[in-house]
């Protein structure tokens, strides 16, 4: 089965626009896990626009399935995360003002940074997951840079879903096929929804995680956040 983790930055951002500790990320971190979430993903920014270096903290005791940090690999970001030591750190190559993440790394570019974040990671002992494009080109160089699993961008098959899912759906195949000849495991994120989880999940192979945080809060606006989490897990099941 493909695990589900959380993503709670939104969590962060609603108690962040108004102030004080309502909506509680750590509560929000808690039940969670006790509603079937099988991890729970953060995204500090420099800015601490939602997610705050003292949520981490607070977090890393209270997270008994799998933490997962996200994050450009600055240094102040990369020695928070070899102090916490989560389960899994993803790396994105984002700019500091970015809104939300939009586009994958450039491994071969890239190539020699990447080796030296992941080297400090993974002689940690915590496991490196890298933010990729659907380019089955781009699994070679990533399997270079020491990586063990790669997360897949997925707003390109998000947006042409309802279009053509089967055209949309195609590169992520492709490059999730590829993924599994250089022995990489293959994680997913970015707009996955209750209304398209399923059939990535049916088609892409060797998927071992997923990481939804807008779409399935939005969703438990509607749905309640304990109902959300059970769909997304019995979308995700494979019978």
């Amino acid at each position: 089965m493909t695990k589900l983790s959380v993503n709670i930055n939104k969590i962060a951002t609603i108690r962040n626009a108004r102030g004080g500790e309502l909506p509680s990320v750590t509560e929000a971190a808690i039940k969670l896990q006790e509603f079937g979430a099988q991890g729970i993903t953060i995204h500090p920014r420099p800015d601490e626009r939602h997610i705050t270096r003292k949520d981490v903290y607070e977090l890393k005791p209270l997270i008994h399935t799998e933490f997962n940090i996200e994050g450009y690999p600055h240094r102040p970001f990369m020695d928070m995360v070899l102090e916490i030591k989560p389960q899994q750190v993803t790396l994105v190559p984002d700019a500091d003002d970015a809104i939300t993440s939009n586009a994958g790394w450039d491994c071969r570019a890239n190539m020699d940074f990447l080796k030296s974040v992941i080297s400090e990671f993974e002689n940690a002992g915590i496991r490196t997951s890298i933010f990729l494009d659907p380019n089955p080109e781009m699994i070679k160089y990533a399997a270079e840079t020491g990586t063990r699993r790669i997360e897949l961008y997925t707003e390109a098959y998000a947006k042409h879903y309802s279009k053509n899912k089967e055209e949309a759906i195609k590169p992520y195949v492709e490059t999730a096929k590829e993924a599994g000849k250089f022995g990489l495991g293959v994680n997913a994120g970015h707009d996955l929804s209750l209304e398209n989880i399923k059939y990535f999940a049916d088609n892409v192979p060797n998927l071992l995680e997923v990481s939804i945080g807008h779409a399935l809060i939005s969703e438990a606006l509607y749905l309640g956040l304990e109902n959300t989490v059970q769909v997304y897990l019995k979308r995700l099941a494979k019978w």
